[in-house]
């Protein structure tokens, strides 16, 4: 294993080498200003008229990468001693209407029209901020990482004050921008970021970007950036301090359990203290994320824990630094684990309250990153439940290029009883040690990952580690993965997600795109993909040979036929409809066949459609199962979207038979950018429930909010009640 081990570092680390060769192409420049810009939207200043210094010549990004955009753009940049200042003009071709989902801060989509500005300001093209602004003047900030490889290395949860104002003309639309150094993170008295500007255009159709990008890799990603040149060296002269105190009171009831809460205030609040120039210190004291959107719910027909993303704004800000490490199925940290528990009379998972948590995260320098937390929840002695501390160190190390390697450390202690003297329980700990290896490259067509991760308990284990192998290479046509994992008997890693454990598992795809000279298609190509999973005690568990077909229109529409041939031994019983029927045995397996089609209309058009049927055999049966989301956009003042899930299922005696439905109706309405209404309501007969969940939100001050939110759960064949809440909060950013 150990020589496997080396040769693979050895492979990546020569991959790296090869292609960690520059971008050499023309700069950006950043004009040092006298006097500050007043915001209007105008740009009648002397910088903005001047017509030296615009950064144009935008290359198409889609439908094609090969020449020059058809709807021209051009920015400039500025700053003085406290402000970044950006001007952008998006020409039109024709008189036309812009798309925007909403006037909701942080838009996000293909369709939607908006000039967006990357700024890496530590030079690595691997961690960078974004901002967007839309013709509305709609804003949008987030933090990129990983290279920006795939779309989920955008987040959009980082929340920070700066202001825009846009204004739209019969041939054009212009944005005049204002950041204040405070707000971003950079090397005190450096003279040049990597920088990158990029333009979607919904009446062409077209996105464009100011460094040219390749048309197969992601339009986020950062390998291309060019140089920001400033005109003296930028330094930060102001500090960044913000208390975000707030103010929340809950009302609920419990029919089930005929139990009532009456109305209670709490207060708390977050701190974020810049401590250098790129370090951040977050602090917690009684957190409430009572105002964080409901799940949308799935209908399980897995064996194994469904993945709920984190929606905690908290644990969302600069989480990529945590969650880089692992890989999708075996999470060394999965920050929801914090602030749940389990009933110890009942078995349930039950809410634990987070009394206090500490973040301290960021850039050391240029090539170090490092990240640190520490939360700790509340004991509940009615629940049997004793008080947690959860406590999470990351260090990361830049190589070459764009690649890096990290370590990270996860320990729960589990606060002790009486019984004990010390102020943790010896017996009830749970420990994790890891190292990563992460492969980008600099021309963005390898990526890759090699990690070692082990856990640590009071009890005696077997095997308690974790490893994965990952190579991927993306070109213009061809894109190839190779993946080998090894999760051992008793790796438990219990801040992580794990869904399984004690398999290998090996994993190639091969996928090949064709580029037709048409005005209908943009792409399309097959893709073949294999997967087993294997351990020493059963064998062979699972093995999935799946064949597809992919078509994407110049439109965004896509297409994707998929058969599936698959294998499935069960090691444990299982009931296939997950609705408490007569299970399958341990030690059967089963061979079964399907056909899936997925259809995803043009996303700029009012109406949308998203479409995946499948069907074919399941264990012992058949199923048949549609999933789609229909949406209506009317303008930026309201979309109206239903989802609906159903899965029929048909199995021989003594096996249930099923009809599954989820219906999911939403509708988000946007009075005006400061106040939102959104409603939700889903309806799950797989666990027999109906919830409602009603959010107001009015932004009435720059990232200051007071939401209000309702909601409820009942039976849905009789509409009795389970459950219902009501809460409002009211926070507000301060700056010092």
């Amino acid at each position: 294993m150990r020589n496997y081990i080396l040769l693979f570092l050895i492979i990546l680390v020569t991959t790296t080498s090869l292609f960690a060769q520059g971008n050499s192409t023309q700069n950006a420049f950043a004009f040092k200003l006298a006097t500050p810009i007043v915001l209007d939207g105008e740009l009648d200043e002397e910088i903005w008229q001047d017509s030296e210094g615009w950064n144009t010549d935008f290359m198409q990004y889609f439908p094609s990468d090969t020449s020059l955009s058809e709807v021209n753009t051009k920015v400039k940049i500025a700053f003085d001693d406290n402000f970044l200042y950006i001007a952008a003009i998006m020409e039109n071709n024709e008189p036309r209407e812009y798309v925007s989902t909403s006037l909701r801060r942080d838009y996000r989509g293909q369709q939607n029209d908006g000039i967006t500005f990357v700024f890496d300001t530590f030079n690595d093209k691997t961690n960078a901020f974004q901002f967007g602004v839309n013709p509305y003047g709609v804003q949008r900030e987030g933090l990129l990482a990983n290279g920006g490889v795939r779309s989920e290395d955008l987040s959009l949860a980082w929340d920070n004050k700066w202001y825009t104002e846009a204004k739209i003309f019969d041939t054009h639309w212009q944005v005049e921008a204002i950041i204040p150094l405070s707000t971003l993170r950079f090397r005190d008295g450096g003279q040049n970021w990597n920088v990158n500007f990029y333009r979607i255009d919904s009446h062409t159709g077209e996105r464009s970007t100011w460094s040219p990008i390749p048309r197969n890799l992601s339009i986020i990603s950062t390998a291309f950036n060019r140089k920001l040149i400033f005109q003296e060296p930028i330094k930060k002269n102001s500090s960044n301090i913000s208390l975000i105190p707030y103010i929340a009171g809950k009302t609920s009831k419990n029919y089930l359990e005929n139990t009532s809460e009456k109305f209670t205030p709490a207060v708390g609040g977050d701190a974020k203290i810049g401590i250098g120039p790129a370090m951040n210190l977050d602090l917690t004291f009684n957190p409430d994320f009572s105002q964080v959107e409901v799940d949308q719910q799935v209908t399980n027909l897995d064996r194994f824990e469904i993945f709920f993303p984190e929606r905690r704004q908290f644990f969302l800000e600069n989480a990529d630094l945590f969650d880089s490490f692992g890989s999708g199925r075996a999470r060394p940290f999965f920050s929801r684990r914090i602030g749940v528990d389990i009933d110890s009379a009942t078995g349930q998972n039950v809410q634990s309250k987070i009394i206090y948590g500490a973040r301290l995260s960021g850039k050391i320098n240029e090539d170090w990153r490092l990240g640190v937390m520490n939360m700790q929840t509340a004991t509940d002695e009615e629940a049997g439940i004793s008080g947690k501390n959860f406590s999470v160190v990351a260090l990361q190390k830049k190589l070459f290029t764009r690649s890096n390697i990290g370590v990270i450390f996860v320990d729960r202690e589990s606060l002790a009883l009486d019984e004990y003297q010390s102020l943790f329980n010896p017996e009830e700990y749970n420990r994790l040690i890891g190292v990563d290896y992460n492969l980008n490259s600099a021309d963005g067509k390898w990526q890759g990952n090699a990690y070692y991760h082990r856990t640590f308990e009071a009890r005696e284990t077997v095997k308690p580690y974790s490893f994965n192998t990952f190579i991927r290479y993306n070109d213009l046509n061809w894109v190839w993965s190779l993946s080998y994992r090894d999760i051992g008997q008793d790796f438990n890693p219990e801040v992580g997600f794990l869904p399984r454990a004690d398999y290998k598992r090996i994993n190639p795809d091969v996928a090949y795109l064709f580029y037709p000279n048409s005005s209908l298609i943009n792409r399309h190509g097959p893709k073949l993909e294999y997967e087993l999973l294997w351990n020493e005690a059963n064998g062979k568990t699972d093995q999935d040979v799946s064949l597809s077909y992919n078509i994407q229109f110049n439109s965004f529409s896509i297409v994707t036929v998929t058969q599936k041939n698959r294998y499935v031994y069960l090691f444990q019983d299982f009931d296939p409809t997950r609705t408490g029927g007569e299970k399958l045995p341990a030690g059967t397996d089963y061979k079964t066949k399907t056909l899936q089609v997925e259809y995803s209309s043009n996303p700029r058009n009012a109406f949308l459609i998203k479409l995946e049927a499948e069907g074919g055999q399941y264990y012992t049966g058949n199923f048949q199962r549609v999933v789609s989301e229909l949406g209506l956009r009317l303008g930026y003042k309201a979309n109206i979207s239903m989802n609906f899930n159903y899965a029929r299922i048909r199995l021989p005696e003594p096996q249930n038979d099923a009809d599954l439905v989820l219906v999911g109706p939403r509708i988000d309405l946007t009075f005006t950018k400061k106040l939102f209404w959104t409603t939700f309501i889903q309806y799950n007969n797989q666990i027999n429930n109906l919830n409602i969940n009603t959010r107001l939100q009015w932004r009435f001050a720059p990232v200051s909010d007071f939401f209000l939110v309702y909601t409820d759960n009942y039976f849905p064949d009789s509409f009795t009640p389970k459950q219902r809440s009501l809460v409002f909060k009211l926070n507000y950013w301060l700056n010092l």
